[in-house]
C-alpha cells in the first residue's frame, strides 16, 4: 500500500505515539536459546538511538509484542519506552486499550509489525511501516516499508523518516 510522499508526511507529521514489535522488527526474529533454555535476543544499538531520538523530539514510544520476554523488559528499560505490552494475544485489543489510555486518536499511533498477527494494528493506525524482511503481506498493508531488515536499522530508519517529516530530524554536525 505504499503511500505517496505527500499522503506519508502527513501521516508521519501526525505520529504522536511511535509502537513497535519486537521479533524481526527490534531484532532479527531469531530467537537464541540457551543451555538452560533460557531465550536470547540481540538488539541493535542504532535502532535504540533511534527510539531515543524520537523521545528526544516529544514522541512517546510504545512495544507491542506477541510473546513475554524478560530481554525485552530489560532492554525497554534502557531505553526509557514507557508503554510495554508484551504476551498481546489479541494486538488489536492491546493497541485499542493503549491509544484510548493515552487519549490518541489512531491516526496519531505509528506501527511497525512484521507478521501476519500485526496486521490488525497496522490497518487501524495512522503509518504502518515493515522493516525489508517482513512477510509480503505485511509489506503490502504497509505506508512505508524499510530499506534495513529488522534487527539491522529498520527501526532507526523509521525514526529518522518520522523525524525528517515532522521537520525535527537535526542535520548532521549540528547540536
Amino acid at each position: 500500500m505504499s503511500s505517496s510522499p505527500e499522503e506519508l508526511g502527513a501521516r508521519a507529521r501526525a505520529v504522536r505515539l511511535a509502537i513497535f514489535d519486537v521479533d524481526g522488527v527490534m531484532t532479527d526474529g531469531t530467537v537464541y536459546i540457551g543451555e538452560s533454555g533460557e531465550p536470547f535476543k540481540a538488539f541493535n544499538i542504532l535502532d535504540g538511538h533511534g527510539v531515543k531520538m524520537l523521545q528526544a523530539a516529544g514522541v512517546a514510544t510504545a512495544i507491542l509484542s506477541g510473546r513475554t520476554s524478560e530481554a525485552v523488559s530489560r532492554r525497554a528499560r534502557e531505553l526509557a519506552i514507557g508503554h510495554v505490552l508484551q504476551g498481546a494475544d489479541d494486538k488489536v485489543a492491546a493497541f485499542e486499550r493503549l491509544r484510548n489510555e493515552l487519549g490518541l486518536a489512531a491516526g496519531a499511533c505509528a506501527f511497525m509489525g512484521d507478521d501476519l498477527p500485526d496486521l490488525g494494528v497496522m490497518r487501524l493506525c495512522g503509518l504502518a511501516a515493515a522493516p525489508d524482511n517482513a512477510v509480503d503481506g505485511v509489506k503490502a498493508a504497509a505506508h512505508y516499508v524499510t530499506r534495513a531488515r529488522g534487527g539491522g536499522g529498520a527501526v532507526r530508519e523509521f525514526c529518522e523518516l518520522v523525524l525528517r517529516l515532522q521537520g525535527r530530524l537535526e542535520a548532521p554536525g549540528r547540536g
